[in-house]
C-alpha cells in the first residue's frame, strides 16, 4: 500500500471524502469537475492501494482511525515540528469554544493513564 503522503491534493480530497462517508460513489465525491474525472483517480487510488472497490461503490483501504493516526502524524510533522504540545495548544488557543469540563476531564485521566505507563 502506497503512502497517503504520495496522493495528489485531489486524491487526498477524495480520500477524505471517502473516509467521511466509509463508502462512497462517484455521485457522493463533494465538488467533483466532473463524474469522468473522479472516477479516473478512484481507479488510480485503486492503483496505489489505498482502496478497493468497483467503479460503482469505493471503500478505503486503511481503516479510518490508522488513516486518522497517519495524517495526524503529518500534521505534527508538518506544522509542529513534531511536538504534540504545540499542536494542542495551538488548538486551545485557536478554539473559540475551548473545552468542555468532561473533554478536560476525559484527557486529564488520559494522561495520568500514560504516565502510569510509562509513556
Amino acid at each position: 500500500m502506497s503512502d497517503p503522503s504520495d496522493l495528489s491534493r485531489r486524491e487526498r480530497q477524495i480520500m477524505d471524502a471517502v473516509y467521511s462517508l466509509g463508502e462512497a460513489t462517484v455521485k457522493t465525491i463533494p465538488d467533483p469537475p466532473t463524474s469522468m474525472s473522479v472516477r479516473r483517480l478512484i481507479h488510480i487510488l485503486v492503483e496505489k492501494g489505498q482502496g478497493k472497490g468497483r467503479e460503482v461503490s469505493y471503500r478505503p483501504r486503511k481503516a479510518k482511525a490508522e488513516a486518522g493516526q497517519s495524517a495526524l502524524q503529518g500534521v505534527l510533522e508538518t506544522f509542529f515540528g513534531g511536538s504534540l504540545e504545540n499542536a494542542v495548544v495551538t488548538h486551545l488557543v485557536a478554539s473559540k469554544k475551548g473545552i468542555s469540563a468532561a473533554e478536560r476531564k476525559r484527557l486529564m485521566a488520559m494522561i495520568e493513564q500514560s504516565k502510569k505507563e510509562g509513556n
